[in-house]
């Protein structure tokens, strides 16, 4: 269906509903789903003030790959926890990043996703660099405005980052789907040969909700995969400024583009209609499915983030991003400029190590979060001389996948367990400045600091963020903001559908809707204050390098 058909529907449904004389206007509910890393959460949610009805939560297999079927069980599940979805009029999917899902004709998985935190396509993301670096790559397409950018002197390297940057607005880590895309053409050709679609997680979820799947014999119905801007633009082969796929690419890493790629929607844009077995099916008409997106982007709309705003996100990974007008290239490649779920941008800087920092310092120490925070609060700032540098499982931001965690500055004095737990704490919280200081070089505001996520919770995180981060922090009420920015969206498009009764905005994704999203208020719990404490980062800054 598309979005004109889909909005004289429900106008059409709206009519016939006016006409029913001496009826109270019914509550309007919504779903937004968040298809995380580590668990499937349903939260359905007044259209109107949005204000949660109902919850559920189910768990993800834990590891860097995953069956994709896996998520479709746990949403199942956790949509049956939060009451079923048979009264649900809308609802949007949000989800893990750059996790790639491969299908065959028949629309079967091909192979476990490869998630984002899979770091296997490092040598790959390092080649696919060098391979657009080489001389004759400087032509065509890419040779646009190159003057501008490219330095003479640059070497093989440098240039392919600035390259790959002017492409699709980010240079290749491992994370990025294209990467997996290259590491399986050279290491499974098999599966690499198979390939018909290639899709996000919560492409995938929006697909499967819309009543489509595998099929036994001839062709699934790949052509109704679609996605939106914000996940779009961290796969490396789609630019956001344009609003293209860059097909150019994939054959730089598949050796072929023969390959259907999802359909790339506007904020508020209608996906498909749910199957009513899934969603909807009390409701007069449809259950409309909206284009959803990257957690990033979704979190962002769920806290109403505006320019000025910058998110620090302590999740299984740390994020910081800002909203931006425009398009962000840093020719360092640091930083990701990718989409927004708005029309806007989202500039970010993302490590793979977020939380768990916590938890790793937990671990060695023998004490709880209480007993983490406790320890650290009764150590100086900078840990008496000692600094964690947190690269556990390698790192994406600076980009060294094959690093390891490190103590640094220990002495026989200086060796005590207030100061360990210190150092974990600022450790984490010294990662993410490296995050806020890139995304400021850019030339982002930062007027406002949000801390959300998991590790938010932690009291050791709340009582030093202001004094490391250099200002004082904004803590925003622990809440599933990723599920209530897809809730929202989802809101949107309904609320759009009522405003609008054209399509134009299918012909340029990218196109800042008409109206606004819904306003739903966010409650900040508390702003967190505390002296600045400089010596700190610049401790951490002398000793990571």
């Amino acid at each position: 269906m598309d979005r004109a058909d889909a909005i004289n529907a429900k106008n059409a449904r709206k009519t016939e509903n006016a006409k029913k004389a001496g009826t109270a206007r019914k509550r309007v509910l919504v779903a937004g789903i968040d298809t995380s890393t580590q668990s499937c959460k349903v939260r359905v949610t007044d259209a109107a003030t949005g204000q949660m009805v109902r919850f559920g939560q189910a768990k993800h297999p834990d590891g860097t790959r995953v069956n994709p079927e896996a998520w479709w069980q746990a949403f199942q599940e956790a949509a049956q926890q939060a009451g079923g979805l048979a009264d649900i009029s809308a609802l949007s999917v949000g989800g893990q990043q750059h996790g790639m899902v491969l299908l065959d004709e028949q629309g079967q998985v091909i192979r476990d996703a490869m998630l984002w935190n899979d770091t296997s396509s490092a040598p790959q993301a390092q080649a696919l660099i060098d391979r657009l670096g080489l001389p004759e790559q400087g032509q065509g397409l890419l040779a646009e405005h190159e003057a501008e950018f490219i330095d003479p002197n640059d070497a093989q390297h440098v240039r392919g980052i600035k390259r790959w940057v002017k492409a699709v607005g980010s240079s290749l880590v491992a994370s990025l789907t294209i990467t997996k895309l290259a590491w399986v053409a050279q290491n499974e050709p098999d599966n690499a040969s198979r390939i018909a679609a290639v899709c996000l997680p919560h492409d995938w979820l929006s697909w499967r909700i819309g009543g489509n799947g595998p099929v036994k014999s001839g062709r699934a119905n790949l052509d109704a995969l679609f996605t939106d801007r914000s996940d779009a633009s961290g796969t490396a082969y789609f630019n956001s400024a344009s609003n293209q796929y860059r097909t150019d690419l994939i054959d730089l890493a598949l050796g072929r583009h023969d390959i259907l790629l999802p359909r790339v929607l506007g904020p508020t844009q209608v996906g498909a209609v749910a199957d009513p077995a899934i969603a909807g099916s009390d409701i007069e008409g449809d259950c409309l499915i909206g284009p959803g997106g990257g957690d990033n982007a979704m979190a962002s709309l769920g806290l109403g983030m505006s320019v000025g705003d910058v998110s620090v996100s302590l999740g299984t990974s740390g994020v910081a991003a800002a909203v931006s007008p425009a398009p962000a290239y840093d020719m360092t490649g640091a930083v990701t400029g990718f989409a927004d779920c708005t029309g806007h941008w989202l500039p970010l800087a993302c490590t793979i190590n977020g939380s768990r920092i916590l938890d790793a310092g937990r671990r060695a120490l023998g004490v709880d979060y209480d007993g983490l925070a406790q320890l650290a609060e009764k150590a100086e700032p900078g840990a008496g001389g000692i600094t964690l540098i947190p690269y556990f499982d390698g790192e994406r931001t600076p980009n060294r996948p094959d690093a390891k965690a490190s103590l640094r500055g220990m002495t026989l004095a200086n060796t005590k367990k207030e100061n360990l737990a210190r150092a974990f704490v600022e450790g984490l919280l010294c990662s993410q400045r490296d995050c806020l200081e890139m995304v400021r070089g850019l030339g982002a505001r930062i007027n406002r600091i949000l801390l959300i996520g998991g590790g938010a919770r932690s009291q050791a995180v709340r009582d030093l963020a202001p004094c490391v981060l250099g200002m004082n922090v904004q803590l925003p009420q622990p809440d599933e903001y990723v599920a209530i920015g897809a809730a929202r969206q989802a809101a949107w498009l309904l609320e759009e559908g009522r405003n609008a009764a054209d399509a134009e905005e299918a012909a340029n994704p990218g196109q800042v809707p008409q109206h606004q999203e819904p306003h739903w208020p966010v409650t900040i719990e508390k702003t967190l204050t505390g002296q600045n404490q400089p010596q700190v980062y610049h401790q951490y800054v002398a000793y990571r390098g």
